[in-house]
């Protein structure tokens, strides 16, 4: 704590050193409130964002209320009444969520994911919620709800002929009807709804609780608010501290998303950590932002004082972890250890260099509408995508060529210094990796015998 008074120099010292006791640094929401037409979505999200001062995500916002660098796309494609893919959704709230707003006030994601694909996509791209909240109802209220449905252009509350009508004269005034409000759609939404909600609780459901939403609103959102004020105790047998190491291109970050998924432990990319503290404007994210700016590498004794202060928060502590981007070599893994940030699981992915290249240098990506190819993997389906595909400049083979000379001069190292560590084939299916990773994630270390006096 004297450290943090020396390099912060707050004017009430007191006062910091009190709410430094009594801080959390990952209590930001990040909820997903999930279910069928007319269950109540809007209303219960809405009232979430007030409660938490949350920024509030939906179809209507991320296509109406955003300037994204895809939301011209988005909006082109619901004009010519065309289905927007599932990649273009999964971009646009990548993009929204990375602002500096969602980081620091957390975010409440309204109606999305819709399928298993949206959810997979998401949580590929680290957007990974702690809650997910599943309204539900029997078909037949949701059709009666959905025709007496009424909204609020002004404050985009959502009202009702019958159960919940406004007392305001001027509000029922302008009150109108949703657009697709005929029981055919809505039978129609409904179906779709019905048919990908086994995907979606597939992934979800470590994390999800279903709320029956045919009962008063205030006990909806009383049952919904003591759900999301829970915190999810790991479900690892003991309190992981995991470590990927690898070289680019080999999944950690994959293989980082789906163990936090199903363990309940805390993701920690250290990269997107020296980034959310310079969009916090934290005094250490200040001194960091010249170094990312300017493209060279943060000094250690930096990324050691941002990423303990992480892996020492109560969440980290109580659920476990699992870091990568970091260490790098072996100078800074010692630095770790010196901070008591000791991992009991630590994995090194290998993956030749044949296939680094061929992971790396045939990524591709379209301007247009943000999806992401691969020249042999998942080539653009058709010519006019082909033509306009671009290349992102650290995927230029002599780009990668240089990240795999600093890592391979300093692998060795590493791996002697954790000399316990667990390897791992990369190059296979991912859902093979994650089955090995977890299988010795599971399984207790072996033991070392005492020796005899």
């Amino acid at each position: 704590m004297l450290e943090e008074l020396l390099i912060h120099k707050p004017d009430d010292p007191i006062q910091y050193m009190i709410n430094h006791l009594k801080q959390n640094n990952d209590d930001a929401p990040r909820i997903c409130v999930l279910g069928p037409p007319a269950s109540g979505k809007t209303t219960v999200a809405m009232w979430l964002c007030k409660h938490f001062d949350a920024i509030r995500i939906s179809q209507e916002t991320l296509l109406f209320k955003e300037i994204l660098t895809l939301t011209k796309e988005a909006k082109a494609c619901k004009e010519r009444k065309q289905k927007i893919p599932n990649a273009l959704w999964a971009n646009l709230i990548q993009e929204r969520l990375s602002n500096v707003d969602c980081i620091k006030q957390g975010w409440i994601l309204e109606g999305f994911p819709e399928n298993q694909e949206q959810a997979w996509m998401l949580q590929s791209s680290g957007i990974i919620p702690r809650h997910v909240v599943v309204l539900y109802a029997p078909d037949t209220v949701l059709i009666e709800r959905n025709s007496g449905k009424r909204l609020d252009p002004f404050t985009e509350e959502v009202y009702h002929t019958t159960f919940n009508w406004p007392s305001d004269l001027l509000v029922q005034q302008r009150l109108v009807e949703p657009e697709d409000l005929s029981e055919q759609e809505i039978s129609k939404k409904l179906l779709e709804y019905h048919r990908n909600f086994p995907g979606v609780f597939q992934i979800y459901q470590k994390i999800l609780k279903s709320i029956n939403a045919d009962q008063p609103s205030v006990d909806v959102l009383s049952q919904v608010l003591t759900y999301v004020q829970t915190r999810h105790r790991s479900a690892a047998p003991f309190t992981p501290r995991i470590l990927f190491c690898g070289p680019p291109g080999s999944g950690k970050s994959l293989q980082a998303a789906l163990i936090a998924q199903k363990y309940g432990v805390v993701n920690i990319c250290c990269g997107q950590l020296l980034k959310e503290a310079v969009a916090d404007k934290t005094k250490l994210g200040e001194l960091v932002k010249p170094y990312i700016d300017s493209g060279y590498p943060v000094p250690d004794n930096l990324v050691m004082k941002i990423l303990a202060e992480r892996l020492n928060a109560l969440d980290c502590v109580t659920n476990g972890w699992v870091l990568y981007g970091f260490p790098r070599d072996v100078e800074q893994g010692e630095q770790l250890q010196k901070s008591h940030i000791i991992p009991n699981r630590v994995f090194f992915f290998n993956l030749p260099y044949e296939s680094i290249m061929e992971r790396l240098s045939q990524r591709r990506i379209d301007p247009v509408t943000g999806e992401r190819y691969h020249t042999t993997f998942r080539p653009a389906p058709t010519p006019e995508i082909q033509v306009r595909l671009r290349q992102h400049p650290r995927d230029k083979e002599e780009n990668i060529e240089k990240q795999l000379e600093t890592y391979y001069r300093n692998v060795k190292e590493l791996e002697d210094f954790y000399e316990g560590a667990f390897y791992v084939n990369a190059d296979q299916d991912p859902h093979v990796v994650f089955e090995c990773i977890e299988s010795c994630i599971i399984k207790p270390l072996p033991c070392k015998k005492l020796k005899s006096l």
